[in-house]
């Protein structure tokens, strides 16, 4: 029963709604605070107030920045092995043709045979494949010159609302002058391209029909 209410209780709208919200706050916009302003020292140049070296242009480094990532993934798996077997036997003997044992056994009592044989085959293959755009901010930048970037893009269309998120860990050597960066130059990237609305639902079991499946040991 205990088991039965958990379900219950994780398929429920609300319990939903809550982890999708907690979702998104992970990937909300990273927003630099303003800065307080320095006292004045009657120096010009003050480094706290900002500053970009005139080579690197206009290329996101900072916290807050933009950047477009290009989804550009595609993986594709293939797998099959085969195996086939067989071995005969046979033995025989002859038996006396004269005296009582003749009597006694004939050719076909003497003789045995046996054949084994298997055959198996298996064969298994998967692809993916995701293109497109989605536009994120720098959320912490690392002394090593490499950044952390996350964002989302939420879709509203008229049968459900489509989600894209992406995180992972950039080089300000990889973005573009126009601060574009494919996803395959995104080190431990993590993307989820999730939906929700009547399309679907109608694509997922239902909690009960998940709850058999799950406790069926067939």
């Amino acid at each position: 029963m205990l088991c039965l209410a958990g379900i219950i209780l994780a398929a429920s709208p609300a319990h939903a709604g809550k982890k999708r919200e907690a979702e998104r706050a992970l990937y909300a916009p990273t927003v630099l605070a303003q800065p307080v302003a320095p006292p004045s020292n009657g120096s010009i140049f003050q480094a706290s107030m900002g500053y970009t070296p005139l080579t690197s242009g206009a290329r996101a480094t900072a916290v807050g920045d933009i950047i477009t990532i290009v989804l550009v993934e595609r993986t594709q798996a293939t797998k099959s092995n085969s195996a086939d077997t067989s071995r005969d036997g046979n033995i025989g003997l002859t038996p006396p043709s004269t005296g009582l044992l003749s009597k006694l056994f004939s050719a076909s009592d003497v003789a045995m045979g046996g054949q084994n044989g298997f055959t198996g085959k298996g064969g298994a293959t998967q692809s993916n494949t995701l293109s497109g755009e989605i536009t994120v901010t720098i959320a912490a930048t690392y002394p090593n010159g490499t950044m952390l970037v996350r964002g989302e893009k939420a879709l509203t269309l008229n049968r459900g609302d489509e989600f894209i998120q992406i995180s992972g860990l950039v080089r300000q050597a990889d973005i573009g002058p126009d601060n574009r960066i494919a996803s395959t130059r995104v080190a431990d990237a993590k993307i989820i391209y999730t939906g929700k609305g009547e399309i679907a639902r109608a694509s997922k079991q239902g909690w009960l029909q998940s709850f058999f499946s799950m406790i069926s040991p067939f």
